[in-house]
């Protein structure tokens, strides 16, 4: 959703159409939850399939803002014939077109800004009643919802099960009638911490990026953590990490890389992230290093089962000569 904001912002109210990716086979080149949005004027953002089928994505989204009925489309092509059909990288994928009414884009815009996650239980098939109709959950509760009083309850379990499990997935439903959903959850933008302003935080701040990582980086000691040393960095906090660490959040989509060898540095800032939920937290260092800091650690009165969390010696055994 993150991708389509600014533009949809930019189009002031137009009528917009939104497609989904909600289910993909093979080569595929976007994955489930890729989005486009779309006006009749001809303004796209965003992308199903890099290009392959939003011509046809294009003209259902009009056809859709004109009925004002959703549509679910399918792709699909091997390999050896996908040029003479579009679909340039073969594989397959389902494509859920629908229109982006302003209730439901403020209560989608509003969570995705907040960075908190969301999800959102959709119905793709069914009665033609239902199609389109969805609810929309975030960390504060319901922020849309117009589906049938006798499918809530299970879709809005299905959405928080989504969000807490951080993955998307199809749902088929019998009662009270045979339906489809996608329930679609929306992680966090994946941000890298890394507690230390060393030359391998340079170097790893570049690469995080590229990736598509918001990247943090933390260091009370003014001639490591500069913002001359780090003008690539999204966010650079000069201040010791019980401080520093109070200003980020800290979700299932961020991981923590701890970087300064010195326990002054590194020690606090383990005690703070090793209770989050940070999908991954790492610590540069020896392997008599990790024995000395578990030892340091558990004296505090860390727990085993989240000691057992550290990742480290972290970095690959390239024989690497240069931080990258």
């Amino acid at each position: 959703m993150q991708e389509v904001i600014a533009d949809i912002d930019r189009w002031q109210g137009q009528p917009t159409a939104l497609a989904t990716v909600i289910e993909t086979w093979g080569s595929a080149p976007r994955k489930v939850g890729a989005k486009m949005a779309l006006t009749p004027t001809g303004e796209i953002a965003g992308s199903v399939s890099g290009g392959c089928v939003e011509g046809a994505v294009f003209a259902a989204g009009v056809e859709t803002l004109e009925s004002g009925q959703p549509q679910l489309l399918t792709f699909g092509v091997a390999d050896e014939t996908a040029w003479d059909v579009g679909l340039a990288c073969g594989g397959n994928i389902r494509v859920f077109v629908e229109p982006l009414a302003p209730p439901l884009y403020a209560a989608l815009r509003n969570l995705t800004l907040a960075d908190e996650g969301l999800a959102a239980a959709t119905v793709i098939a069914g009665p033609a009643a239902w199609l389109g109709q969805k609810v929309v959950w975030g960390p504060a509760g319901v922020a849309f919802d117009n589906l049938p009083a006798a499918l809530r309850e299970q879709a809005l379990a299905a959405a928080q099960q989504a969000l807490g499990q951080g993955r998307s997935r199809r749902l088929s439903l019998t009662q009270p009638q045979p339906c489809e959903l996608f329930v679609e959850a929306i992680l966090p933008l994946p941000t890298l911490i890394m507690v230390g302003g060393v030359h391998i935080a340079v170097a790893l701040t570049h690469m995080a990026r590229a990736l598509g990582y918001r990247t943090i980086v933390i260091d009370p000691r003014r001639a490591f953590g500069s913002a001359a040393r780090f003008p690539h960095a999204d966010q650079l906090i000069q201040a010791w990490p019980d401080k520093a660490l109070a200003q980020v959040k800290l979700n299932q989509s961020t991981a923590v890389a701890m970087l300064t060898h010195d326990p002054k540095i590194d020690d606090p800032a383990l005690k703070i992230v090793l209770p989050s939920p940070a999908f991954y937290v790492g610590a540069l260092g020896s392997q008599r290093t990790q024995a000395k800091r578990r030892e340091r650690l558990a004296d505090a009165g860390i727990p085993p089962h989240l000691l057992n969390r550290i990742r480290g010696p972290i970095g690959l055994d390239i024989n690497a000569q240069t931080p990258e």
